[in-house]
């Protein structure tokens, strides 16, 4: 009875915490179905966006593709229909330019789940890239969203009225929007800008019965990741290679799951999920569960980052010292 008595004691407090967060959670979590509703997906045309799209389509939903090149997206489409049996919608526009997004997405008509997918990725040390590269993730990752957000947010809003039904605006963050690393300034600031947008954007389209995701994926193999890795630091080789890399179809499992259940953080692997805890910071969060485990595990996580960030000074300062010998 004692023990019984002590057990019972011991778990007042997580219980109390749990009740406590399950009336905090906001926003409430809710179902996004698929099924018979228009999934818009940019960067469509291959990686993890045509996966998305493919597997999209397999549920039901009418999808359509957006990217630059119409050679790519009619063999994506094929792609699609060929793994599907269903056919995709196809528009062809730079996500840079906001009057081109506006009439794709006027072409397209409204959409139910705007996967916001585009990204661009050319890593370097600051000091040694171009600026008018900097400029061109910073507008295809960032701005390119905006001009989506922008263009499909009057219809979205309709839309959801008159069918009652929760929409979903999903943005392709990545594990380097969560944490920077060496060689990846540009790209970061970029893709740190994006859950800026995604957590203010989450309090303006709430009352719309809209929900946002951010989606954090680690490296990914994809043919526009093996091209511009080839450039990445070797001392970014050595900090991010021990992250281990996700297949597209993985990530677009992972994402198209977190977008149905309504998530705004959605990591794609373990790693993924330390670092959703790492930073849940002041982000919104509808699971109670996940926020226990935020609250519990904020400290120990931040020991953990603390360790990591000592190997990798360590890894730096280690690295230039030995190439400085040999100058």
């Amino acid at each position: 009875m004692a023990s019984a008595a002590l057990f019972a004691l011991l778990l007042v407090p997580p219980v109390g915490l749990l009740a406590a967060l399950a009336l905090l959670a906001r926003p409430r979590a809710k179902r996004i179905p698929l099924k018979g509703r228009h999934v818009l997906i940019t960067g469509g045309s291959s990686g993890i966006g045509l996966a998305m799209a493919t597997a999209a389509a397999r549920e039901g939903a009418r999808v359509s593709i957006l990217a630059r090149n119409v050679a790519r997206l009619e063999e994506a489409r094929g792609a699609i229909r060929a793994a599907t049996g269903q056919d995709v919608g196809v528009h062809a526009a730079d996500v840079r330019d906001a009057a081109a997004v506006s009439g794709a997405l006027d072409e397209a008509g409204p959409v139910d789940v705007l996967v916001c997918n585009h990204g661009v990725f050319v890593p370097q040390e600051l000091e040694k890239q171009e600026m008018e590269e900097v400029k061109w993730m910073v507008d295809i990752n960032l701005m390119g969203t905006f001009h989506l957000v922008k263009a499909a947010l009057p219809a979205m809003k309709e839309r959801t009225k008159e069918t009652g039904l929760p929409a979903s605006i999903a943005i392709m963050s990545s594990q380097a929007g969560q944490v920077g690393v060496y060689g990846y300034t540009a790209y970061s600031a970029s893709k740190f800008a994006l859950r800026g947008l995604g957590e203010a954007l989450q309090h303006e389209v709430i009352a719309d019965n809209i929900h946002v995701s951010l989606v954090f994926p680690p490296d990914t193999e994809t043919p526009g990741f093996a091209e511009e890795n080839k450039r990445r630091p070797e001392l970014t080789n050595i900090i991010a290679g021990s992250s281990g890399g996700m297949k597209a179809d993985d990530v677009a499992r992972k994402a198209l799951d977190g977008i149905k259940s309504g998530k705004f953080i959605v990591p794609c692997n373990f790693e993924g999920a330390m670092l959703a805890i790492a930073t849940a910071g002041l982000s919104p969060q509808s699971s109670p569960l996940m926020a226990f485990l935020e609250v519990i595990g904020a400290g120990l996580m931040r020991f953990a980052a603390m360790c990591f960030q000592f190997n990798w000074f360590s890894t730096i300062e280690n690295w230039y010292a030995k190439n400085k010998k040999h100058a």
